[in-house]
């Protein structure tokens, strides 16, 4: 293991990535539960039970394979947005079928494939200003933020305003049983106990029992056999049925393949800037690799029956406990291939606890907006723009796109176009082009 994932070069041990990969786990096993709920409702035959086989299976895979090929510690599995789009928009706004929905992203991870191999996203990556990589490492961590206190119920829109913090009163027994998890996530971070993220998450399970938080089913049993998954369910003859269905395809599979590449290098991002897993250059180490196994999790995914794969921002919560090596993913693709057969065990675990973590990781990805030169417009518009734009439209990829945009805007108002590269303007035009056509759409 020393050899291969390069532990003492990279200042962690197996002790650290064992409790970094269990941690990310923790915080995204959500996944299991969500994103069968969200493609089961396309019916035909796309069930619950075989979509979270799918999910199980690819997001294991892929974090295996971002562990062998890229040693990062970076999980992945089917990205929420990308699977709210596939059912809610590809299936029930255009009619067309789950079938011919997930042909759509077998096709985008072939491409995504040969974007990798050919270097196309690495370079996208490279023509991010170093000030917007770190807009977008702070940006994360209030995105992940926001999605933690959702998930916890501590925040809501019922609450009068735009959004506020609920009365923590008997009907929100999850949100108080939360700010119990965050105040022990604190107080052991602050006090240095070693796998401070994950204990908290296990005592705050446990906390929850009381609270009515964590449920213990009647007759509960930690095993359960899996269901198949949906293996080729492909339908090349509808895509291409007629010149509409055509112009239906395009249309889905660039937003699948556009939102995941701009996701994808803003997670990446994240990770690299909340680990330091950055080369002598500040690029991201092993890039290439981590964009490759991205897009083999897409094909292997859409293969079994499920939507696109990407690499997940809640990674962020491993690194935050120590995982610095593909180790931890080891750890977490087993623990994903492993819930097969114990999903009881893992459901019992709330958002409640795991939503702690996600907060706490917000605050320790803020630390990157110290290196913002924000004394220079030209710099720290731009980087403010990234920031607010994530929480807020809840989308990494609409921050980048933002970010970028108004980078290109303030240099040229500042007389720094120089200061601009040509896959800058490369993109900042796609990002533009982009919006025109969503708007027009």
């Amino acid at each position: 293991m020393e050899k291969f994932f390069k532990l003492k070069e990279n200042g962690t041990t197996v002790g650290r990535e064992v409790v970094g990969g269990v941690t990310t786990f923790l915080a995204m096993v959500y996944i299991l539960a969500v994103n069968p709920g969200i493609l089961g409702q396309c019916g035909n035959g796309m069930t619950f039970e075989a979509v979270f086989t799918a999910t199980a299976i690819a997001s294991g895979i892929a974090t295996l394979v971002m562990a062998f090929i890229a040693n990062l510690p970076v999980a992945l599995a089917p990205g929420l947005g990308l699977n709210a789009f596939f059912t809610f928009s590809v299936v029930f706004g255009m009619g067309c079928s789950w079938q011919f929905a997930l042909t759509a992203v077998f096709v985008e991870g072939i491409i995504f494939i040969l974007l990798s191999l050919f270097g196309v996203r690495e370079a996208i990556i490279k023509s991010i200003p170093t000030s917007l990589k770190k807009a977008v490492a702070a940006g994360i961590g209030l995105f992940i933020t926001i999605i933690g206190l959702a998930n916890a119920g501590i925040i809501s829109t019922q609450t009068g305003t735009l959004i506020g913090f609920v009365n923590f009163t008997a009907e929100n027994k999850a949100a108080i049983v939360a700010i119990i998890g965050l105040i022990l996530t604190i107080v052991l971070y602050v006090m240095k106990v070693p796998g401070s993220i994950l204990i908290a998450i296990i005592i705050t399970t446990i906390v929850g029992i009381p609270f009515g938080v964590t449920s213990v089913p009647p007759n509960w049993k930690p095993f359960s056999a899996p269901s198949a998954p949906l293996f080729f369910q492909f339908a090349f003859g509808e895509a291409f049925s007629s010149s509409a269905m055509i112009l239906k395809f395009i249309v889905v599979l660039f937003t699948f393949l556009f939102t995941d590449i701009f996701d994808t290098i803003g997670t990446l991002l994240g990770v690299a800037e909340q680990g330091n897993l950055k080369d002598e250059s500040g690029n991201m180490k092993n890039v290439k690799g981590a964009l490759l196994a991205d897009s083999v999790g897409t094909v292997v995914g859409a293969c079994l029956g499920t939507s696109t794969v990407t690499s997940f921002v809640e990674s962020t919560s491993g690194v935050a406990a120590g995982a610095r090596t593909g180790l931890a993913s080891v750890v977490t693709g087993v623990l994903f291939l492993l819930s097969l057969f114990l999903t009881p065990l893992f459901a019992l675990i709330p958002a409640a606890a795991t939503a702690p973590a996600l907060i706490f990781v917000g605050f320790l990805m803020m630390k990157s907006v110290t290196e913002i030169d924000f004394g220079d417009p030209t710099e720290g518009i731009p980087a403010f723009i990234t920031i607010m734009v994530m929480p807020f439209s809840y989308s990494i990829s609409k921050g980048i796109a933002w970010g970028m945009i108004s980078y290109v805007i303030t240099k040229c108002a500042g007389k720094k176009s120089k200061d601009i590269t040509i896959v800058t303007w490369i993109l900042a035009a796609v990002f533009v082009a982009d919006m025109i056509f969503e708007a027009v759409k």
